[in-house]
């Protein structure tokens, strides 16, 4: 794939993951299905060749680390900033707040900038490293999602209100 290519994924994934967040989304602890956004991020990441400048080894390295550094904590911050509750069904849901979006506008001047930094160096580093970064984004969001989402979880049952002697039929 080409590096355009990669950019029109990398921004149609981003409009995505926007314009999901805000409306409200159902959380749901089982399945793999949240995975498959994730994974297909980090192949075609590691299928572009130039996730790491050849020229610069060791400070495209270290710029490919703090890229997944910031998006790890981009995950961080965006999860730690959702609202979750539970619905009367026992059902949770997520939604983003205007914290959440401060995170993604804080998250993206940094990815700016260590592209500029990147630059001033005469680093070349294809759209991978992005890609790396948001998938790993969308790993700790959902994690943290499912383990926040657990506290409101019931104990017991279905998480169905409960029916009185009385209510049965």
């Amino acid at each position: 794939m080409s590096t355009f290519v990669d950019v029109l994924v990398a921004a149609a994934v981003v409009a995505l993951i926007v314009a999901r967040r805000t409306r409200p989304q159902r959380i749901t602890g089982d399945g793999r299905r949240w995975l498959v956004l994730p994974v297909v991020l980090v192949v075609i990441a590691l299928r572009r060749s130039g996730l790491v400048d050849a020229h610069h080894q060791a400070l495209s390295g270290l710029l490919l680390g703090t890229e997944l550094v910031v998006g790890l904590l981009m995950g961080a911050g965006w999860a730690a900033t959702s609202t979750i509750w539970a619905e009367p069904d026992g059902s949770l849901w997520s939604r983003g707040t205007r914290a959440t979006a401060a995170v993604w506008v804080a998250g993206i001047a940094v990815r700016l900038g260590l592209a500029g930094v990147g630059a001033l160096y005469g680093i070349h580093q294809g759209t991978g490293a992005l890609l790396l970064a948001l998938a790993a984004s969308v790993l700790v969001r959902r994690g943290m999602l499912v383990v926040r989402s657990g506290a409101l979880r019931p104990s017991y049952g279905d998480g169905a209100p409960a029916v009185s002697g009385k209510d049965r039929v």
